[in-house]
């Protein structure tokens, strides 16, 4: 009768009825595991790629918004508000009525889109540990912070501007007050901006 066991080729018993290994199932499965780690490799390469892409367009805009916002800020401390000092209570309330909400009109979507990409661009130089990331965050921060400003006493300073309601020494004293605020703001942002233009020079 035939045993369980048989002698090999190499002298030892084996099991007859044991399994033996298909070649083609084992092609297959190497196949397969290549095959899948060769998408995680392209996912992967992808990813960098689009990271890497995100990041530079981050830090140019952020760099780019900056710049241009500190250049229409500086203009205004330097040129605008010594103006408005001179004027006379009832000129400078017919002037602000009217070119105040131009100036916000500008202001706004100049700040917020400058705010933004700074702050964003920190965030991904973060996460993706990019070279130049720490100056990119200092110049996030800072925008943030001159939002924070703006919050702390520009809105409520030109409500009261634009209510018209304060006399000649009030409004001496209000755009004095306006005009150091505005110099703090400006300096916070130039510090931005150089952080920013570091952290686009740490990519290259």
């Amino acid at each position: 009768m035939p045993t369980a066991a048989t002698r090999n080729v190499d002298g030892l018993d084996h099991d007859a009825r044991a399994p033996r290994l298909d070649d083609g199932a084992v092609l297959n499965f190497l196949a397969g595991e290549t095959i899948a780690a060769s998408l995680k490799w392209g996912a992967g390469i992808r990813y960098s790629y689009l990271m890497d892409l995100l990041d530079e367009l981050l830090t140019l805009t952020s760099a780019a918004g900056l710049g241009l916002l500190m250049g229409a800020l500086l203009a205004e401390g330097a040129l605008f508000v010594p103006y408005w000092r001179t004027l006379p209570a009832p000129a400078f309330f017919a002037l602000h009525k009217e070119w105040g909400p131009r100036l916000y009109r500008f202001f706004a979507p100049l700040t917020i889109a400058s705010t933004m990409s700074a702050m964003a661009a920190a965030v991904v130089g973060i996460l993706a540990e990019r070279p130049g990331r720490w100056a990119t965050l200092v110049a996030g921060v800072l925008a943030g912070t001159m939002v924070a400003i703006y919050g702390a006493y520009f809105k409520n300073a030109n409500v009261r501007l634009a209510a018209g309601r304060l006399s000649s020494a009030e409004l001496a004293s209000e755009l004095a007050r306006w005009a150091r605020w505005q110099w703090a703001r400006v300096v916070v942002g130039i510090v931005a901006f150089v952080a920013s233009l570091l952290g686009l020079h740490g990519r290259s």
